[in-house]
């Protein structure tokens, strides 16, 4: 299959790249964040997160984040939303779109959300009938579709056969999730033609982190086959608070780079993505992990 003339790109990090922050990530910066991606042209700029408190302080002013940011046309603002509570709270927070998600890995599943595979499943079904009987847009999440920290490679039939539970819940589109970043293109490709067998190329997106800085190499295999929908972070922020050693996502500098080179559209103003990772690193006291954003903004300076 020829690779897509256009790609979608879906920012997460002002939710899978602030979420495991150590310390408080204010609102406000939060908000300009998110508006920053918007206005350089992101299509889907993932908000936040409507998850317990407790367990993930960093998303607890995620009804303020929604209420404060300015929508822009044509830019969806999706939230993840583990259960019926979070799906409330994201309803009056005038939602249009929520992310539903689950594991690959039983160990992983536990760890992470306190419940087995199909526990998950049966705790994301009424969640995806609201949304899709509200009107909203339901994506599905499946992490350590690559492997996993604790039980290490995850058979390719096992991701195919959640994506396709999860695509006849009302899901319009499947996140292949290597939540540890121990993929390499071969094992990506292979996992991605055993998905497309339950859930068509066009539903499909990748979201890769750059643990083995294998991500881009990863993304490129799979652009091969077709996959058309890129979840990264802006300045390769995030990680895995349940992967130990896990490092940020993909930055979406370094993907649009890429894509930029190999003629493929985005729609994306690559020098303003650039500015929206430099002003968040400032916030939080950080560089950019980007090589191309560290690489355009040497050459700026």
């Amino acid at each position: 299959m020829a690779m897509p003339g256009k790609v979608r790109i879906v920012d997460v990090g002002p939710r899978d790249g602030l979420q495991s922050e150590p310390g408080t990530v204010a609102t406000e910066i939060k908000v300009e964040l998110i508006q920053r991606l918007a206005a350089a042209g992101v299509p889907a700029v993932e908000a936040g997160a409507f998850v317990s408190p407790k367990w993930v302080p960093q998303m607890a002013d995620s009804e303020a984040v929604l209420n404060a940011i300015e929508r822009r046309p044509g830019t969806v603002y999706p939230v993840l939303v583990p259960n019926m509570k979070g799906f409330e709270r994201a309803r009056t927070a005038n939602v249009t779109e929520i992310a539903l998600f689950c594991a690959a890995s039983e160990t992983f599943s536990q760890k992470n959300t306190n419940c087995s595979i199909a526990n998950s499943l049966e705790r994301a079904a009424p969640v995806a009938a609201a949304g899709v009987a509200a009107g909203m847009r339901v994506r599905g999440y499946i992490s350590c579709v690559l492997g996993c920290p604790y039980e290490g490679d995850i058979g390719a039939a096992k991701v195919a056969d959640l994506a396709g539970k999860l695509l006849a819940m009302g899901c319009y589109e499947i996140s292949l999730g290597d939540t540890i970043g121990v993929g390499t293109p071969a094992k990506a490709s292979a996992m991605v033609r055993a998905v497309a067998g339950e859930v068509p190329m066009d539903q499909l997106g990748l979201h890769f982190h750059d643990t083995y800085g294998q991500a881009l190499a990863n993304i490129l295999a799979c652009l091969e086959l077709g996959v058309a929908t890129i979840d990264s972070a802006v300045a390769g922020l995030g990680g895995c608070p349940y992967a130990p050693g896990a490092s940020g996502n993909v930055a979406t500098e370094d993907v649009l780079y890429m894509l930029d080179g190999l003629g493929i559209e985005t729609g994306i103003d690559f020098s303003a993505i650039v500015a929206a990772g430099k002003y968040i690193c400032e916030a939080l006291g950080r560089t950019p992990t980007s090589k191309a954003a560290q690489a355009f903004l040497a050459t700026a300076a």
